[in-house]
This record gives C-alpha cells, sequence and structure tokens, in this order.
C-alpha cells in the first residue's frame, strides 16, 4: 500500500512539472523558444528532461531559451544534490528522505552561482537589484513585470493577463491543508483487468459528461487560438486567499458553456484534449438524424472519429486509443451484467477484435490502417447490438448500455463527483456545485445512474473527502446524503428490480464473496465507524462533534445495510440499541486495558498501592465517559450511562477480588484501596440510579456483585477496634496503679490518672477516624461501647478500693435494761468482750483512704463525667462530618443516634454518679464512725446528757468541713456535705438509740437532746453558706422524731408499745409514730424502774450498770 502511495506521488509530482514548465514556456516570460533538432512542437519535447532552473534564469533575463541546453542541464545537474537559489550560498538542503538516504555526504557541497529570483516564484519574496545591463535585456515586459525597483514583485493576479489557460495543475499541489492518508478506506468492487487507472477512469468521465451535454445541445467547440479577455479562473483562485469570503463572479461564458469550461478546469483537463474530443463527438453524430448523443457507445464512436494525426504524437494516440478500447472490454467483455448469449458470439470474439486494433500501431501505415477501419467495423456490429440489449428493468427510450458492469460505471461516476472539490481547498465544496450536480445528472441515462445510486457514490466520495481533509463540513455533507439514500420500501418497482441486479465479488479474507451494490460502498464506511467507535475512548479522546458525527454515520449506514441480504459468516443484526451497547462495551474495555497498563507503568513510582491509583483512574475514566460520550450516545440509548458504569463496575471489581480475598488486618494496603473502591462503587450506583429511565435501574443494580466494601472493611475495623480496646483496658489498669491521688495542680483538683485514660482514648478515637477506610454503624457502636466499658472498669477500681462499711462503723453493743444493782458488772464485761475486733490490715487501708485521698477521688470521677459529654460530642461530629465525606447515608443522623444511643456512655454515667454517690456516703460515714468515734460514737452524752454536750463536737466537726471544701470542687460541695451531715445524724441516732448501758436518759433529758439537734442544724445550714435549709431540714426531721420520744412519760411510751405490737402486725403504727424497735430501744436507755421492770417481764432483757 505504502509503494502504491509513493507511485501515485511521483505520478502527481512529475504531472504537475510538465503543467508548470509548459505554462512558463507557452507565456510571454520567454522571449524566444528553439526547439531542439526533430522537434517542431512543445508536444514533441519530453518536459521531464527539461531543467526547471534553466528555464527560469532565461525567463528572469529575458534572452532567448535553447531547449536542447535546458536539456543537457537537467542532465549535468542530476549528478549533483539538488539545491535551493533562494537562500545564502553557504546553505543547501537535500530532497530526498535523510533516512532513507544514508550518512550525509563527507565533502562540502559545489560552489552555487548567486542569481536573481524570478518573479514567478511566490515563494520568493525579495531579490537582488539588477544593474542597468539587465534592464536593457528585458524591454519587451509588461508594465507590471518592470524592473526598474530595486525590489522586484512577485507574480500577481494582475501582472498575467495574456498567458492562456490552456494548462491546468493539479489541485494537490496547491492544497493549503496537511492531508491525510485514506488508503485504507477502499470501496468494495473488483479490480479492473486491464488495469485502468484513475487518470484514465477521470479522461473518460469526463468523455462521458461531454456527451451528455451535447444531448442537450451544449456541446461547442470553441477556438483553438481563443485569448481570454478577463483573468482565467484558475489564476483568480491563486490570488484568492483562504479566508476570502468574497464571492467572485464568473466573468467568463456563462450557462451550459461555462459550467463545462469549469468542469474542464475541475477535472485537469487540457485544451487541446477538450477540443478534440467535442469535435470527434460532434463528428459521431453526423448522419445519425434523430440519435441523442448520450446514447452512443462513446469509446467506439471517439475510436472511429479520432485519427492519429490529430494527436500530437504517435506515442499518445497509442495510449490515448487503449484507454478507448479497455473501456470496452471492461464494459462488454469483463464485467456485464448481460452476457453474450442471444447475440451468439464469445467473449474471445471481442477481445480478438481489440487486441487487432491495437496491433495495427505497429503494423507499417498502409496496412494497420487497412485492419484497423475492417477491425472498427467488426467491432461495431458486434458491440452496438450488444449495448442496446434491454437489461435494466427500468427502460424508457433508448438507452445504451456500453457499460453495465456497474463498478465501472460508479468509478466513472465517482470521478465526477470527486471534481466538486474546490481546487485551493479540498476541505470546502466547489462555488458552482449545485450547478455541477444537476449537470452531472445528465449522465445518469449513460451510466445507468439512478436517485439511490447517486445519494450513495456522492456520500462515499464526501466522506472519503472528510477522511482526507479532516473537515467536518464534510462529513455532515455526507451523513446529509446518506440520510438521503432511500430505503428500501421507499424505492420504485423498477429501481429495486435494478439495484438487485447490481452485484460483484470481491476477495475478502481469502474468500470471494458476493456484494450488494450499496454494501460495496457502505461496508468501507461502517468499518471505518465501527472500527473507531469500538475504541472511541481512543480515537475521539476530546469527544467533540467529530464523535457525534461517527454515531450517526455508524447508525444511518446500519438502517441501510441491515436490510442487504446477510453476508457468509455475517452474525444476526443488531438492533440500534444493541449496537450503542456493543460500542459502549468494546470501547469501556479499551480504554481500562489501557488504564490498567498506565497504572502499572506507574505504580513503581508511586506511593500508592496500584488497585487505589486505578481506583482513581478509573473514576476519572467514568466522569470522562459519563460527561463527554454518552450525553451523545443516550440520544439512542436511554441508559447508555449505565451500560458503560456496570460495565467498569465489573472490571475494576475483577481486579479488586483477589485483593479483598486476602485481606484479613487492616494494613496499609488495605486503608489506601478500599476507600476508593467504596466511593468508586458509590459513584457507579449514583449514575446507574440518576440516569436509568423507564424504572430500569433496579435491573442494572441487580446485576451488579457489588464489592461489600462496607462489610469487608467493617469486619476489619471491629478487629482493630478491639486491639485498640484491649490496649486501652491495660492502660485504665497502668494509670491506676500508679496514681496517688493528689490534685493535678490548685485550679486542677483531680488526680493524673483519669488524665492519662482520657489521652489514650482520644489519641484512640483519633486513629479510627483517622481510618479513611468505609465504616457501618456498628463499628462506631463498638468503639463507644469499647469507652464505656473502659470508664466502667475505671470506676470499679476506684469503688474497689474503698474499706467495707462493716470494718468502719463499730458493732451495735447488746440492748440491757436500767438497773441500780452492781452486780451486772461480770456479765456487762462479758458483753463488751465479745465486740468484734477490727484487723491491724484493714485499720491500715482504711487510714490510707484519708479526707483529702476521697475528696480527690470524687474530683477524678467528676472530671471523668462531665468530660464524656464533650468526648461523646466530638465523636458525633466528626462521625457525621466522615458519613457526609464518604457519600450518600442509609440513615439519617437522628435514626443513627437512636440506634446506637444503647451503645453509647449512658453506663459510664449511671456508674459514676454512683459511685460518686457512694463515696460520698463512705466519706461522712469515716469521718463520724471512724475519725470522730472517740469524741461522738465513744463519748457523747457520757455519762450523762448534761455533762456531754454535742457542742463539744462542732469543733472537730469543722476542721473536717473545712478540708472538705478546701479540696472538693464546687459541683460536689453539698453532695459530700450532705453525706456528711447524713452520716452525723446516724451518729446521733446510734448514741440515742444504740449507745450501750453507760448511756441512760431521764424525760428532762429530751430538751437537751432537743437543743443539741438544733446545733447540728445550724451547724449544717451556716446561715446560709451551707446546705440549703430546706435539705438540713428534710434530713433531721427523723431524728427529731425519736428525740421526740424521750420527751413521753414511760407508761405512754408503755401503753403505745403494746399497742403498736398489735398494729404492727396489721401494717400499722402507733400512736406516737415510733415502730416497736425504736420504742424498746428507747425503754432500755430510760433511766426509770418502771421501764426496767416492763423490759424484763415482757421482753426478757437484760439489767445493765448505772
Amino acid at each position: 500500500m505504502d509503494d502504491e502511495n509513493e507511485v501515485e506521488i511521483l505520478q502527481r509530482y512529475r504531472r504537475d512539472r510538465r503543467v508548470l514548465l509548459d505554462f512558463i514556456l507557452s507565456g510571454s516570460l520567454i522571449k524566444k523558444v528553439v526547439m531542439p533538432p526533430g522537434a517542431v512542437s512543445l508536444d514533441d519535447v519530453d518536459l521531464d528532461q527539461v531543467s526547471v532552473d534553466y528555464v527560469l534564469n532565461c525567463a528572469k533575463k529575458g534572452g532567448m531559451l535553447e531547449l536542447s541546453e535546458a536539456i543537457r542541464d537537467y542532465h549535468d545537474g542530476s549528478f549533483f544534490p539538488s539545491m535551493s537559489n533562494a537562500g545564502s550560498s553557504d546553505e543547501f538542503f537535500l530532497a530526498t528522505d535523510p533516512e532513507s538516504s544514508g550518512p550525509p555526504p563527507r565533502r562540502p557541497p559545489p560552489s552555487a552561482p548567486v542569481v536573481v529570483p524570478t518573479p514567478i516564484l511566490s515563494n520568493l519574496a525579495v531579490s537582488e537589484p539588477l544593474d542597468s545591463e539587465q534592464l536593457e535585456v528585458l524591454p519587451s515586459l509588461p508594465k507590471s513585470q518592470s524592473l526598474n525597483s530595486s525590489l522586484l514583485k512577485e507574480l500577481t493576479v494582475d501582472d498575467i493577463d495574456d498567458f492562456e489557460d490552456d494548462v491546468e495543475i493539479e489541485s494537490h499541489r496547491y492544497s493549503r491543508r496537511v492531508l491525510n492518508d485514506a488508503s485504507d478506506v477502499v470501496l468494495e468492487l473488483p479490480s479492473f483487468a486491464t488495469g485502468i487507472t484513475d487518470d484514465e477512469l477521470r479522461e473518460t468521465a469526463y468523455e462521458i459528461l461531454l456527451a451528455a451535454a451535447g444531448a442537450s445541445g451544449g456541446l461547442i467547440v470553441p477556438s483553438k487560438e481563443k485569448k481570454k479577455d478577463t483573468k482565467s479562473r484558475l489564476m483568480k483562485k491563486l490570488g484568492r486567499s483562504k479566508s476570502d469570503h468574497v464571492v467572485l463572479q464568473s466573468q467568463g461564458s456563462h450557462g451550459l458553456v461555462g459550467l463545462l469550461e469549469t468542469m474542464r478546469v475541475q477535472m485537469e483537463i487540457s485544451v487541446e484534449t477538450d477540443i478534440r474530443t467535442r469535435q470527434a463527438l460532434l463528428g459521431a453524430m453526423v448522419g445519425k438524424v434523430g440519435k441523442r448523443m448520450d446514447t452512443l457507445l462513446i469509446p467506439l464512436e471517439l475510436l472511429c472519429c479520432m485519427s492519429r494525426t490529430e494527436l500530437s504524437d504517435k506515442k499518445s494516440y497509442i495510449k490515448w486509443q487503449k484507454r478507448q478500447l479497455n473501456m470496452l472490454e471492461e464494459g462488454l467483455v469483463n464485467h456485464p451484467v448481460v452476457g453474450f448469449g442471444e447475440s451468439g458470439r464469445k467473449p474471445s470474439d471481442l477481445r480478438v477484435l481489440l487486441a487487432k486494433i491495437e496491433e495495427s500501431e505497429s503494423l507499417p501505415s498502409a496496412t494497420g490502417e487497412l485492419q484497423r477501419i475492417e477491425c472498427l467495423k467488426s467491432l461495431r456490429n458486434i458491440a452496438i447490438p450488444l449495448a442496446e440489449r434491454p437489461a435494466r428493468g427500468d427502460l424508457t427510450g433508448e438507452i445504451c448500455h456500453w457499460a453495465d458492469g456497474y463498478h465501472l460505471n460508479v468509478k466513472l461516476y465517482e470521478k465526477l463527483l470527486v471534481s466538486v472539490f474546490d481546487v485551493l481547498d479540498e476541505g470546502k465544496l466547489a462555488e458552482e456545485v449545485e450547478e455541477m450536480l444537476e449537470l452531472f445528472k445528465s449522465t445518469w441515462r449513460i451510466l445507468g445512474i439512478t436517485e439511490t445510486i447517486h445519494y450513495t457514490c456522492y456520500a462515499w466520495v464526501l466522506f472519503r473527502q472528510f477522511l482526507i481533509t479532516g473537515e467536518l463540513g464534510i462529513l455532515r455533507h455526507a451523513i446529509d446524503q446518506l440520510k438521503k439514500i432511500p430505503l428500501k420500501e421507499q424505492r420504485g418497482p423498477q429501481e429495486r428490480l435494478h439495484l438487485r441486479s447490481l452485484s460483484c465479488k470481491v476477495e475478502s479474507e481469502k474468500k470471494f464473496q458476493e456484494l450488494t451494490f450499496l454494501q460495496s460502498f457502505l461496508l468501507p464506511i461502517q468499518k471505518w465507524a465501527d472500527t473507531r467507535l469500538a475504541d472511541y475512548h481512543l480515537h475521539f479522546p476530546e469527544g467533540s462533534k467529530l464523535f457525534e458525527d461517527a454515531v450517526a454515520v455508524a447508525m444511518v449506514v446500519r438502517r441501510l445495510l441491515v436490510e442487504e441480504p446477510e453476508l457468509a459468516g455475517q452474525s444476526a443484526p443488531l438492533t440500534d440499541v444493541e449496537q450503542i451497547e456493543s460500542y459502549v462495551s468494546s470501547s469501556i474495555k479499551n480504554a481500562f486495558a489501557r488504564v490498567i497498563q498506565d497504572v502499572e507503568t506507574f505504580s513503581d513510582t508511586a506511593n500508592e498501592h496500584p488497585l487505589a491509583l486505578l481506583a482513581e483512574q478509573t473514576e476519572k475514566l467514568l466522569k470522562k465517559d459519563t460527561t463527554v460520550y454518552t450525553p451523545i450516545l443516550i440520544q439512542r440509548h436511554r441508559n447508555a450511562n449505565a451500560v458503560s458504569a456496570s460495565l467498569l463496575h465489573k472490571l475494576y471489581g475483577v481486579k479488586l477480588k483477589p485483593f479483598l480475598d486476602g485481606t484479613e488486618h487492616l494494613t496499609e494496603d488495605a486503608a489506601s484501596v478500599l476507600p476508593g473502591a467504596d466511593s468508586l462503587e458509590k459513584n457507579f450506583i449514583v449514575i446507574i440510579k440518576s440516569n436509568c429511565e423507564d424504572g430500569n435501574a433496579d435491573a442494572y443494580l441487580k446485576k451488579l456483585n457489588l464489592y461489600k466494601i462496607e462489610t469487608i472493611s467493617g469486619t476489619l475495623v471491629l478487629r482493630w477496634v478491639n486491639s485498640q480496646l484491649a490496649r486501652i483496658l491495660n492502660w485504665v489498669e497502668r494509670a491506676f496503679q500508679q496514681e496517688h491521688w493528689t490534685p493535678v495542680s490548685t485550679q486542677q483538683r483531680h488526680g493524673s490518672s483519669i488524665v492519662e485514660v482520657y489521652r489514650i482514648v482520644e489519641e484512640t478515637v483519633d486513629q479510627f477516624f483517622a481510618l479513611k477506610v468505609p465504616m457501618r454503624s456498628g463499628e462506631l457502636g463498638s468503639l463507644f461501647h469499647g469507652i464505656d466499658n473502659a470508664f466502667q472498669i475505671y470506676t470499679k477500681n476506684i469503688l474497689d478500693s474503698l474499706a467495707d462499711m462493716e470494718d468502719i462503723i463499730p458493732t451495735v453493743p447488746a440492748l440491757t435494761r436500767y438497773s441500780k444493782e452492781t452486780g451486772i458488772k461480770a456479765f456487762v464485761k462479758k458483753e463488751l468482750a465479745d465486740q468484734r475486733v477490727t484487723d491491724v490490715k484493714q485499720i491500715r487501708e482504711i487510714n490510707i483512704l484519708t479526707t483529702s485521698t476521697l475528696c480527690v477521688q470524687l474530683n477524678t470521677l467528676f472530671y471523668a463525667i462531665s468530660q464524656l459529654s464533650k468526648l461523646e460530642d466530638s465523636i458525633w461530629e466528626r462521625w457525621t462530618r466522615k458519613r457526609q465525606h464518604d457519600g450518600p447515608k442509609r440513615h439519617t443522623e437522628p435514626e443513627l443516634r437512636n440506634s446506637i444511643r444503647k451503645d453509647t456512655f449512658d453506663g459510664s454515667r449511671k456508674d459514676i454518679n454512683a459511685a460518686i454517690d457512694q463515696i460520698c456516703e463512705f466519706t461522712g460515714t469515716k469521718t463520724i464512725f471512724w475519725d470522730l468515734r472517740d469524741p461522738f460514737i465513744d463519748g457523747l452524752y457520757k455519762p450523762s446528757v448534761a455533762q456531754s454536750r454535742l457542742e463539744t463536737l462542732i469543733e472537730p466537726l469543722d476542721m473536717v468541713l473545712n478540708q472538705l471544701c478546701d479540696i472538693i470542687i464546687e459541683p460536689l460541695r453539698d453532695r459530700v456535705v450532705t453525706g456528711l451531715l447524713q452520716a452525723s445524724l446516724d451518729g446521733l441516732l446510734r448514741v440515742i438509740l444504740d449507745g450501750g448501758p453507760q448511756r441512760l436518759f431521764t424525760l428532762p433529758d429530751a430538751k437537751l437532746l432537743e437543743e443539741d439537734l438544733e446545733v447540728l442544724k445550724e451547724f449544717f445550714i451556716s446561715g446560709g453558706d451551707g446546705l440549703p435549709r430546706g435539705v438540713v431540714e428534710n434530713q433531721v426531721a427523723r431524728v427529731r422524731q425519736v428525740i421526740k420520744l424521750h420527751g413521753y412519760e414511760t407508761k405512754e411510751l408503755i401503753e403505745d408499745l403494746r399497742s403498736t405490737s398489735e398494729i404492727e402486725l396489721r401494717g400499722g403504727r402507733g400512736k406516737l409514730g415510733a415502730d416497736t424497735k425504736t420504742l424498746i430501744r428507747i425503754l432500755c436507755h430510760r433511766k426509770d424502774s418502771e421501764a426496767s421492770q416492763f423490759l424484763k417481764k415482757q421482753y426478757k432483757i437484760p439489767k445493765s450498770t448505772a
């Protein structure tokens, strides 16, 4: 294929070179041209052998040009590298490709003479000034070429008034575009057995166009010596810039004549060839009265009407004749629709005649001419009946079928259609395109073109021109033409019959396939579209309009081809939706494969795990697909977004699954991969839900094999949380063991252990939220539960350090009754000896728990519970941010809070509050029953109330209270003092009711006891600075009720006791409001014989010493 391109380029170059030389030599730039020996005109000179540099130098000097010297200079210069005379003599360049030419020359380049550039070369701007001798040599130059200026002007359109417009230049020579190679997109048509070239097809197509124009009377033979009154159309184009939008009105011939002249220029036909062909066609009509020119067998008529002398030389004539013979052979012999059948002839007979006509040129003049004439007569007798046979099925009138092999016809018609493009800008249509297309319709009768064939051929020509130029406007024109191709039911019956007959066999993948007309033209287009759309991420990296147009091309062509017969080995046709889905699937797979390659390339240098990088790149691919491509695809497949997202989800899942299966712990790799995978999957789901119509989202979601990142990640996080919680518990134990229960500072009167516990807890919480992996509410609940458990254990450790209340409160002495006898002493001593003895170790443990220590513990517990709320709020706030960052939440925040409420710190709060109450009670009890046991429990009201009043205890109580208030924090002050008040009242009741045999009370003592109770009450109220009066009153009420019993007579107490005993059996109380136990204890401590006798008789209580 590359070799063919090189040959084609070389042919174009040689043809352009000849055209330019002919242009210069035929103009007025050369004063005189001397022909070489044996040559009569320029037609006899091989312009390929003429030196361009020599001709240009002669043109600049205005002297005579000897072509023999120019030919000699060409051959002499062929031994040296090609040089540029435009720049410095020290600079040169090679015209060949350095890579294929070997190493650069080792010797220095030869010196080149400095010459003045020719004004014809448009790429040379400024040249050296000429001296007066040079000016004298050029007296005949036109005014526009005057050289009396120091600067030579370039040749412009205005300077070329007298040039003949009999030479055309191939359009690619003047291309302002970088043309693409479209050699891989060719028609699925069989090749020509005779080797007909594109140039030959182009010349024959022009002949057919002239014949078609002649049928309408528009064929006029212009004079060969004519001169244009205005600038030629070609020169106008050469002078027009690409950006010039001014429509140039043709000042030449108008109507059909002018349009044919335009076509001649567009199809690169010389004036001489045009005139010869017109004359021959007009000559063929002589004697054919009533016969249309477009019914002639054009190649045969031209062979008969054009003699050898009408061409410049024999070589040109042989070449021209060979072309006409090849056309006849291809049209009548090689690819006829209807064979020779009824004519009784064989294809070999026609081939023999064609061969003899070609052979006649090698015979002597007379003999050869005679053989040629005879063969042409025989050929006419065979060819005319063969060409005029009915074959197309839609015959109306007289039509010649000289080329029923439709692929020859459409190739000729293609050459006509190719001429509609601007000579200077292949990406634009010529200004006269509408007139041209209308003119081409006149050839339809000759070439058997129908409307369907025309639109198909024109769409193909436009499409291939788009491939060459890359101009989107041309592609859109092609799409418009494709849309104009009628479907099968839109075609008439005759056209359907005709198209059904158009088929050919082409070799494809070492086998032959029979293709219909539409398949031959549209399959290459479909192949191009399918190839690019199967990987649209690669071929349309930025999307743009080209992608949209490619989809339109694919869909329109598909619609047309689906009606054609199925090819061998072809799968069943797909619907539009299935085809779009196929494009999406194929392109996504290809794009994902490239992403994997990129990740594998960069993963070694990147710090991230390859799967994390792959997730990131996949998300970019997904975003680009949904923003650039699928908005176009959803016009034909509503769920295109869901298709691409589902497939990407599956492709990434295949790569992710082995990693998930092998992950058992929350490692660095897991923390790197899981967040990206989870985020990617959530994006997939969002895209599917938001872009699916008709409720198809659920169907796509059910097909997804979800990664279950939250489940896997949750399991890993739970394992991590459990290990961290075990670490917290170890730190709690360690911190507690190292605690000495001294305030951290004057302002911070709690212990240091709780600070350490909070530090490790907050550190764990920070680590928890630093995990970027997906989490569920269960992991948060586990964290809450673990921290809650840690604080409960810490609280329990404090409570376990407290002494047992039984070790602090002394044993209650046995009940005795009043007696005046003294013999009871032995019994009393025996009773006293039975009292419990406290262990030394227990005493040491109790003494360690000083008031200061207990206050610090209370402060510590209060600090713990007060900071819990801050910790809880912080965790919830960070969890909310995390859930918002992670994406859509399954539950609203209130629902989530309610679901985990049972797992928050309520357990810790309950335990800590209970512990504070317990320590406050313990502090008061220890103060009264241990620290103040001697003056209070053992010494108060001994030997009598009057001799030992409660006032003596106010001072030690005040000292204890001051010590408490100095250490305890303000929020706990009332609770601790209340505990001391309760313990004081308990001690007072202990003294009054269970004071032992040495405490006896008389009726007058009731007033003293009431006074002592009032003193104790006011002490704790402290004039409003202490406890609230209402609180104290409530606490004191129970003691006041007991003291009031001491004010009753013994008889009253005895009577109430008797009645109370009966009433209590029925669940009631006596009129004094006391129970039997209280009344018995009051009587036991009553210094009264009546009471003693009653207790002896009724309850058998022993006597006590007075």
